[in-house]
């Protein structure tokens, strides 16, 4: 199971970013889906999540109103939509997957960095 995740980059207080996870070797239906964030010094933290069935979501309470997490089954790809971003939200984000029975996500994407200036 391989995680692509781009979209990441440089952008002012304000602004909007859109990262993607190209999800391969597995369905993204067969699991969770998860966007994780990490800042210098700092623990990894859940950010968003997708159920696999799709009718689930939840979020930080740090970015609920601001961020939404999606997905499109056809291209095997989650989302994560970024609005109003913020310099606290710079952060090295992950993807990743963990199967639908598993407690821990164990497949994770290569981590997309976002920075925010203010």
């Amino acid at each position: 199971v391989q995680l692509q995740a781009s979209g990441g980059g440089l952008v002012q207080a304000g602004d909007s970013l859109r990262l993607s996870c190209v999800v391969s070797g597995r369905t993204i239906t067969s699991g969770d889906m998860g966007w994780f964030r990490q800042a210098p010094g700092k623990e990894r933290d859940l950010v968003a999540r997708i159920r696999w069935s799709g009718d689930f979501t939840n979020y930080a309470d740090s970015v609920k109103g601001r961020f939404t997490i999606s997905r499109d089954n056809a291209k095997n790809t989650v989302y994560l939509q970024m609005n109003r971003l913020k310099p606290e939200d710079t952060a090295v984000y992950y993807c990743a997957y963990r199967g639908r029975f598993n407690d821990e996500y164990n497949y994770w994407g290569q981590g997309t960095q976002v920075t925010v200036s203010s």
